[in-house]
């Protein structure tokens, strides 16, 4: 139902010390019907660096501070 879209921006703040910026592996949008689940995977996010990574390149993703605490979006590892 197209009258019940929204849509919100999302900052992304990168930081990296070697000449070439991380980016996501592919661009992404992501949908959730009134129906999700709690705990349901909304997206799943890779990225890539085009340095040569020395042991393998390692992305860490966070929430900013300030959402930390909302209990409407959480950010798990995915081990493999």
């Amino acid at each position: 139902n197209h009258s019940q879209v929204s849509r919100v921006p999302v900052a992304i703040k990168v930081l990296d010390v070697n000449d070439n910026a991380p980016e996501f592996a592919s661009e992404h949008e992501a949908f959730l019907c009134e129906n999700g689940k709690p705990g349901q995977v909304i997206q799943i996010v890779s990225a890539i660096d085009k340095d040569d990574p020395k042991n393998g390149h390692y992305f860490l993703y966070s929430l900013l501070p300030e959402m930390v605490n909302n209990p409407n979006f959480t950010i798990k590892k995915n081990e493999g």
